[in-house]
């Protein structure tokens, strides 16, 4: 081990391949916005109940992350600080994509939605946490936003799987006993593959760097029990750099809208393009191929809109870019209520597309650059509280509305996220950022190494 704190430059492969393991986690997710609400439609569920049937991913979030970010700090194994969070989520993860398309019932279907969460959670902030740590504070965007393309990657690929085998020439119609399609079970066993199989490819390819004798012999001084752990999340809140506070209305209204945008799409094409309501119709089932397709384009422009998001976000800030992104999600969402042609849903999955590469990018630019590296984790852990307390809320509060102000229609739902993801536009404006480090001497990526 070195004294030095500086941190090698990597190259473009070298981000890539760290981020592979970014690519499994994120199909999982991909899996869930797709599928999760019409898996719940085929076992029975009311609409107006989908949003608490969903209380899995924001309870285990907010549980779960902040815990772990912090614990992560606190590790100093054999096998890194964050490389054994990034294993044991991998591992309950797969396991419950393997479950998730065999429930008999509701209530299993929402239980393994609770498994599957905590194991995503596992891994999500320790894996952000391992990107900041291994980049220099000046790479910092090149590894979010490549990030942010393996998501757009991942959950294109989620989205358009089961049409892709449709393609091949299996049936979208082919039903279990409990309605549930043969091509959501094959697409589930390919994301529980994938879940593991890249976490594994990361770690060996890039490995954490290891602690210097100075970190080492801060760790010795950091017991890693629960209380110490509840301790150090408590004081990190108590002195949360002001930048990350000012971040928090901007996520509240970000998250609200993009929860309601997942559970409520398939509903609403279902409505607008095919006329029905029932999830158990040949129609409802085009819907769901459908919210596919359309969602697997938009995740293709985040995927390119990543990348080309780089150089930008260099020149004009990542405050000043998400801003930009957002608005366009929000009118694009705005606009997606009145399209009654499958061709027309894809342009307005442009701006969606932008939106989400933005979300899972320059928020955590912006907040890589505001907090002390010591406390990467815990406040990454943290920063998870501002995506899955929105999702409570939302959660919680949208049932009581839902029939009333929203008049129980899908399309209602959606108009209400375009609202949303406007004023958490206007939201992102008045954060203070702290200024930006000098650009990175100008040499080729490909010929950086890791010492």
């Amino acid at each position: 081990m070195t004294t030095t704190t500086t941190k090698p430059r990597l190259s473009l492969r070298q981000i890539c391949e760290m981020n592979v393991g970014f690519f499994g986690l994120q199909y999982s997710f991909g899996l869930q916005q797709s599928n999760v609400s019409a898996i719940y439609s085929y076992l029975g569920a009311d609409e107006a109940s989908m949003p608490l049937l969903w209380l899995a991913g924001p309870v285990t979030g907010l549980l779960v992350q902040p815990l772990v970010g912090a614990m992560s700090d606190r590790t100093n194994s054999r096998w890194g600080r964050r490389t054994p969070y990034f294993l044991i989520g991998a591992v309950i993860c797969s396991l419950g994509l393997l479950a998730m398309p065999y429930s008999s019932a509701l209530w299993i279907a929402a239980s393994l939605l609770w498994m599957l969460d905590a194991g995503n959670n596992i891994t999500m902030e320790p894996y952000r946490a391992y990107v900041s740590d291994r980049l220099d504070s000046r790479q910092h965007s090149l590894g979010f936003l490549t990030q942010s393309a393996f998501t757009g990657l991942a959950q294109m690929l989620s989205y358009l799987t089961p049409s892709l085998m449709v393609l091949m020439g299996m049936s979208q119609y082919a039903v279990d006993g409990n309605h549930i399609p043969v091509i959501t079970k094959i697409t589930f066993l390919i994301g529980a593959v994938l879940s593991l199989s890249t976490i594994t490819w990361s770690i060996l390819r890039v490995p954490e760097l290891p602690l210097t004798p100075q970190q080492s012999m801060e760790l010795r001084d950091r017991p890693l029990s629960v209380g110490a752990t509840l301790r150090e999340i408590g004081s990190a809140i108590v002195e949360m750099p002001r930048a990350m506070r000012q971040l928090a209305l901007m996520k509240l209204l970000q998250w609200y809208g993009m929860t309601c945008y997942w559970q409520f799409m398939t509903l609403m094409i279902g409505r607008t393009l095919f006329n029905t309501a029932n999830p158990n119709s040949d129609g409802f089932r085009d819907a769901v191929l459908v919210n596919g397709q359309v969602g697997g384009f938009s995740n293709a422009v985040a995927f390119a809109g990543a990348f080309a998001m780089i150089p930008l976000t260099r020149r004009f800030g990542p405050k000043i870019m998400h801003c930009a992104c957002l608005c366009a999600a929000g009118i694009s969402m705005i606009a997606l209520p009145s399209i009654t042609s499958k061709a027309m849903l894809f342009v307005p999955m442009i701006g969606i597309g932008l939106g989400w590469a933005s979300i899972m990018g320059n928020p955590y630019v912006m907040l890589a650059g505001a907090i002390p590296p010591q406390r990467t984790g815990v406040y990454m852990g943290i920063f998870n509280m501002f995506i899955v307390i929105p999702m409570l809320l939302q959660s919680l509060t949208l049932p009581f509305f839902y029939r009333t102000w929203l008049n129980g229609e899908p399309g209602h739902v959606i108009l209400l996220a375009g609202v949303l993801l406007l004023g958490a536009a206007l939201a992102t404006l008045f954060v203070g950022l702290p200024a930006r480090p000098p650009a990175l001497p100008a040499s080729p990526l490909t010929n950086d190494r890791l010492s």
